[in-house]
């Protein structure tokens, strides 16, 4: 690989002098990067430990770009006001070589990326995304970005984390300012013209339902769509959308956090962000016009808790102009969600029949190669065991010992080259979060407690209380469920496949009395098609959909442990038989 030329980074104060006191720290050439070629610039003002306010920019010209930051903008925008007013503003200019103005946009929108996944980046301030498509150096970016970041690393090591820490935060994986694929991009655009279309003609109560399995790519586009939401409603121009009302709702208590924050950080009214159950409560909620809904496989559609409705689907769309759903039936995993093969045909011919469809093919989590995803898709819902393909680029093992795969777990959770990896488990030991006592996984000589048990450790910021479950430290010392990992990537995973799961006649088969799951195990009620009620049975269902969450999670490695002999022996076998064809 070839060498990556440094760029000339230099931090002034964020005040009229930037010229000059560019031209006296640097000179020459150095100088003419940052005075006088595109740069992508940094401005932030840190108002106390772990709590930064940021803006990023891009410009051919920093000298009349920092003027009008603290001339004009002050009188339109608050957060140019705070950052012209405050003393401590500081200004830190980027220039390279090789810039030019599609790589400094496309430079400033990673940047983007990365501010929104470091913790303590409490406000991040800019008005744009600046995704570029093909230009003449789109291939240097990354290692260009690379580089300037490590520099930027030895200003503010707080501001500017080691770089795989913030690529392993929930926040970055579930930012907007991720580059789309074409796929996704082109979902985008489609979504966007069918709610403008909808606005126009008054059309009310539309779906969009956006379909995809684990892993491609669903959270990033809702996450783009809504931050793109935000912004046209904030231009005039745009008067179609209408942002005072608009919704992002997420049924799972660790995927609201991270959207909450993201929020906050965008300065995107936090209260528009919810779980469905609090928007259909909230009596001002009674007409909105567009709400997003992430993981729409987990809304309840009975009755539970302090929800006394009978479907969130219907109350939802209910609610809305239009609702945009992305959904994968693979990963409903509780009772209260269950929806049969007819109800799900009946949204599908609904958002069809609107012209509002749309599936995502591609699975962009997993860095495994087509035949690893077959082998997992044939192992959970043909309950096939094949011989496990090669692979170059994933990591896949099947370990004799559970203790020594919680070693290795531990040793690429510790070695920042592979970053966030942790166990979990099926739900087949019992757990219960009202007892005081700690509930294990035991298997063999492996006993872990199950997940949110553990104390934060002495020592840590507040902040890191409102991390998502896999990010806390302390959380390398427990086995995560589905219920916390769900909607979130691993580097690496470690799954002890438990006795739920077994191994007959040569068939992967569920076995639901040896899970402790009860929203799972529990009858569910239904309304048959003579308006009868009658309790029914789903695990049959929903314990492979489990399976499939935890064995989805890992990036570049899957570690596996199973509990029922005949399936340890014969997932050992398929490792032996590794590349050969089936």
């Amino acid at each position: 690989m070839a060498k990556v030329e440094k760029p000339e980074i230099q931090q002034v104060e964020f005040d009229d002098k930037v010229s000059l006191e560019i031209k006296k720290e640097v000179s020459g050439n150095r100088g003419e990067l940052l005075l006088e070629y595109p740069t992508v610039y940094i401005v932030y003002d840190k108002e106390k430990a772990h709590d930064y306010q940021v803006y990023v920019g891009e410009t051919n010209d920093i000298a009349h770009r920092t003027w009008q930051h603290l001339e004009i903008d002050p009188a339109t925008r608050k957060d140019w006001k705070y950052l012209a007013e405050s003393p401590n503003s500081q200004l830190v200019v980027i220039g390279h070589p090789h810039f030019n103005k599609s790589l400094t946009m496309d430079i400033e929108n990673s940047m983007m990326l990365y501010m929104s996944g470091v913790p303590s980046v409490k406000r991040l301030n800019n008005r744009r995304e600046n995704q570029q498509n093909k230009y003449y150096t789109a291939n240097e970016k990354n290692a260009i970005f690379s580089v300037i970041w490590r520099e930027l690393h030895k200003i503010d090591a707080d501001l500017f984390p080691i770089e795989a820490i913030v690529r392993d935060s929930a926040l970055f994986k579930a930012s907007p300012f991720h580059s789309l694929t074409q796929e996704q991009d082109h979902a985008r655009e489609t979504i966007l013209r069918k709610i403008q279309a909808a606005f126009k003609a008054t059309q009310g109560h539309q779906l969009i339902l956006v379909e995809g399995e684990a892993g491609s790519g669903k959270t990033v586009l809702l996450s783009s769509l809504f931050y793109q939401l935000w912004q046209l409603g904030q231009d005039q121009n745009y008067t179609a959308y209408h942002t005072a009302q608009n919704y992002l709702l997420v049924n799972h208590d660790e995927q609201v956090k991270v959207y909450q924050n993201i929020a906050e950080k965008l300065g995107i009214p936090v209260s528009h962000v919810s779980k469905p159950t609090t928007f259909i409560m909230n009596p001002d909620n009674k007409q909105v016009d567009v709400v997003l809904v992430d993981e729409a496989h987990l809304l309840w559609t009975q009755g539970k808790q302090s929800y006394r409705g009978t479907n969130q689907w219907d109350d939802i769309l209910s609610r809305a102009k239009v609702v945009v759903a992305v959904f994968d039936k693979r990963q409903i995993l509780s009772r209260e969600g269950y929806i049969s093969a007819e109800q799900v045909e009946r949204l599908e011919q609904r958002a069809k029949h609107q012209g509002g469809l749309i599936t995502l093919n591609h699975q962009l989590r997993m860095n495994a190669n087509q035949a690893t995803q077959d082998w997992l898709t044939h192992l959970v819902q043909d309950g096939l065991v094949g011989p496990v393909p090669p692979d170059e680029n994933y990591d896949l093992k099947v370990f004799t010992d559970p203790v020594a795969m919680y070693e290795a777990i531990r040793a690429k959770a510790q070695d920042q080259s592979h970053g966030l990896s942790r166990m979990l488990a099926t739900f087949d030991w019992p757990y219960s979060s009202t007892n005081k006592q700690t509930d294990y996984v035991t298997v063999g000589k492996l006993k872990l407690p199950w997940n949110k048990q553990l104390k934060t450790p002495k020592g840590q910021p507040r902040w890191t209380k409102h991390l998502a479950w896999a990010e806390q430290e302390q959380t390398l010392g427990e086995v995560g469920s589905t219920f916390t990992i769900q909607g979130f990537d691993l580097n690496y995973s470690g799954v002890i496949i438990g006795p739920s799961v077994k191994y007959r006649d040569g068939h992967v088969v569920f076995d639901s009395s040896a899970s402790q799951n009860s929203k799972v195990t529990k009858k569910r009620t239904v309304t048959d098609a003579n308006g009868q009620k009658q309790k029914i049975s789903v695990a049959a269902e929903l314990l492979p959909h489990e399976l499939n969450v935890l064995l989805t999670r890992g990036v570049n490695g899957l570690y596996i442990y199973a509990v029922d002999d005949a399936l340890q022996a014969a997932l050992l076998q398929a490792q032996a038989q590794r590349g050969q064809l089936s």
